[in-house]
């Protein structure tokens, strides 16, 4: 009996126990889930922070930048699309060229060499600056030789000037090819006969720019019949653009038949062809110009800031003689040459698609790879020589600038659609021989509508755009009877040697018709030429070696910069010497 009080107080401590063991075991439970859930808001809080630090603008970044990124994400107007646009006509092929055909033949009254050469009449040549402006020179001094009832000597060409390229004429052209196709025309012989010691030493003389048939007579006449022996020398555009439609014919004779590349040089670029050929079975030539020197002395300015006006106004500094530029006129005017990106712009708005595969024949570009970027963009399918044929296979050629320039020239001449952004020497000479051989499809960017287009295209949507580049470009597609602005020289557009098919009638579509009249018997010796405005001066389309002529010129411890690049030769001069 005594030990029941016992038992039960054990009994209540035990309880006691219990009850407590599990209100601690519950608050233990308890805060572990609360510490699991502040970690799992501390991770998601940890989360979100490195977000926003990823995401948001640093606090370093310019303004300028921050709201460039933002407005590339509004959506603009100006979108361009892939794939070709549609045009009214093919743009491949020109209208109407099935009309027309090549008319270069000599006229009955014209008279053969064997019949006006005299015997003792020997006439030298030394041609002046690059590939094409030396080929103008060479065929009007076939028509120079013929006016003087002289025999001709194979030109000399020019190894001295920027171009340091000591090619011959045979080791540029056929020279047997030459002599034989214009045998009926005029005498040519590869060198001076032996005249004696008299006549050892050639009388020289300079004619000025544009003479005229009678300015040959009165000048170099009666010193070739004096002397015997005469050098024409610098002759470049040294005969009238203006000639009776006989000596016109004959030009064409000259450039188009009896000028043929040499068979190692016209193979290369047929090889060349061949693989664009391959590559897609129509591409587009461009010639491309936009060199610092180039655009230096056109004066136009591109939007480059200081650095661009001091790296061009330096380089502008070499011509003494060269009056001082308004960029914005000559702008204006459609004198300063497309950059790449717009040259890639206008051919896309004409309808060119994307996949178009693209050959440029260029130099040096301003700004480099960064300048071609946009134009790269626009057709990815872009080629060069440099990039279609193997440094092996371009050897012969690389060290000569006028070698290298003829390979350009080949495939630039036998492309579906040529286009450049210049109006150079070689534009020009290309230009009037695809009109010559066909009408093939020529571009030349419409300038005076083209440049405010350019600078407004942001405000406008890309079918707005196009409608107009295709407006503006009428009349400068390479068609037949194109409205040219200006007079034009005689080897951009040689309408004395095409004629109108018999029998056919010419769509003009509101366009004049130059080339649909009579040619027989046009005299236009009493005609004047039109002298260029200084706002449409030609701009400077130098050759391929500046580049190497740069580092001839400091090997030899001469600073570039410093050079006295043709002080005090005539403006007139200085820009033909820059055309080509």
């Amino acid at each position: 009996m005594m030990h029941k009080p016992s038992s039960v107080k054990r009994k209540k401590t035990d309880k006691s126990r219990r009850l407590i063991g599990l209100l601690l075991s519950s608050f233990l439970r308890r805060r572990l889930i609360h510490r699991l859930l502040i970690s799992s808001i501390s991770v998601c809080l940890l989360f979100l922070f490195i977000m926003l630090s990823l995401f948001a603008p640093s606090p370093f970044i310019d303004n300028d930048l921050v709201k460039s990124r933002l407005d590339s994400h509004q959506q603009s107007p100006f979108h361009i699309p892939t794939s070709e646009g549609t045009y009214k006509h093919d743009l491949w092929n020109s209208r109407n060229s099935q009309l027309f055909s090549a008319c270069s033949y000599a006229g009955v009254n014209f008279a053969k060499a064997n019949s006006k050469t005299h015997p003792d009449r020997y006439l030298l040549i030394a041609t002046s600056g690059g590939l094409n402006q030396q080929r103008t020179g060479i065929i009007d001094a076939v028509v120079a030789a013929y006016l003087l009832n002289a025999t001709l000597v194979i030109p000399a060409l020019d190894h001295t000037s920027f171009w340091k390229d000591n090619s011959n004429f045979s080791q540029l052209f056929d020279a047997d090819w030459f002599i034989t196709s214009l045998r009926n025309d005029i005498r040519v012989v590869k060198q001076l006969p032996n005249m004696g010691e008299k006549f050892a030493t050639p009388y020289t003389v300079r004619v000025p720019r544009k003479c005229t048939p009678k300015c040959y007579e009165g000048r170099v006449l009666p010193v070739l019949i004096k002397k015997r022996v005469v050098r024409l020398t610098k002759f470049d555009y040294r005969l009238s653009n203006l000639l009776d439609d006989d000596l016109q014919k004959l030009r064409c004779r000259v450039n188009y038949h009896a000028l043929k590349f040499t068979d190692s040089i016209q193979g290369m670029g047929n090889l060349l062809v061949e693989r664009m050929r391959m590559k897609s079975k129509r591409f587009i030539a461009l010639h491309l110009r936009f060199e610092p020197d180039m655009l230096a002395f056109s004066g136009c300015y591109y939007g480059g800031g200081e650095k661009e006006r001091k790296e061009l106004g330096e380089i502008r500094k070499r011509w003494k003689n060269l009056h001082a530029s308004n960029p914005e006129k000559v702008r204006r005017h459609g004198r300063c040459p497309l950059t790449p990106e717009e040259v890639g712009l206008m051919l896309r708005a004409l309808g060119f698609g994307i996949e178009t595969h693209l050959y440029v024949a260029s130099g040096e570009i301003y700004g480099g790879e960064a300048t071609l970027a946009p134009l790269r963009a626009l057709f990815p399918n872009f080629h060069s020589k440099e990039t279609v044929a193997t440094k092996k296979e371009l050897a012969p050629f690389v060290s000569f600038s006028s070698r290298m320039a003829a390979l350009d020239y080949i495939v630039c001449d036998d492309s579906d659609v040529f286009v450049t952004n210049n109006n150079g020497n070689m534009a020009k000479i290309l230009a009037g021989r695809r009109r010559y051989f066909g009408h093939k499809p020529t571009i030349r960017p419409n300038g005076k509508k083209l440049n405010p287009l350019f600078m407004n295209k942001n405000n406008m949507t890309w079918q707005e755009f196009a409608s107009r580049v295709r407006t503006f470009q009428v009349g400068f597609m390479g068609e037949p009877n194109e409205l040219r602005s200006g007079s034009g020289e005689f080897h951009e557009n040689p309408t004395s040697c095409i004629c109108q098919n018999s029998g056919s009638e010419v769509k003009t579509e509101g366009f004049s018709n130059p080339q649909n009249q009579t040619h027989e018997g046009n005299k236009v010796e009493n005609r004047t030429e039109k002298k260029p405005a200084e706002e449409e001066r030609e701009w400077s389309e130098l050759d391929y070696d500046l580049d190497n002529y740069r580092k001839q010129v400091q090997l030899k411890g001469t600073n570039i910069d410093s050079l006295p690049l043709l002080m005090g030769t005539d403006q007139a001069e200085v820009q033909v010497f820059f055309s080509d």
